[in-house]
């Protein structure tokens, strides 16, 4: 019963931890939007294909951090032997590929 409590706890600590990380990612990036200026001002097509260039770096920027973090949750999951974890890196992983490729992904679309 005292392991339940302690690995709970314990998650409940990494969730914390999670959380913070995505606010202060949050943060920078309602930062860097708010100082961007559009470059081009006399040509409105220009500043919003710079704005959307923009965007789409950091949203690639973004990708690439859940890509890593997910690298560095399947390899503890593989030390510590735990299923969830592990289940959780790799949906952490496929799903930075997915943001890190939108662009991508989009212009194969379209």
């Amino acid at each position: 019963m005292m392991r339940k409590v302690m690995k709970t706890e314990t998650n409940i600590s990494m969730v914390r931890k999670e959380l913070k990380i995505t606010q202060y990612i949050l943060t920078v990036i309602a930062l860097l939007l708010s100082f961007a200026t559009p470059v081009f001002a006399d040509d409105p097509l220009a500043a919003i294909n710079g704005l959307s260039d923009f965007i789409f770096s950091a949203i690639k920027a973004i990708g690439m951090i859940l890509l890593g973090f997910g690298i560095v949750q399947i390899g503890l999951s593989l030390k510590s032997h735990d299923a969830q974890q592990r289940a959780n890196g790799f949906l952490t992983f496929f799903g930075g590929i997915v943001i890190a490729f939108a662009k991508d992904i989009l212009d194969m679309i379209i």
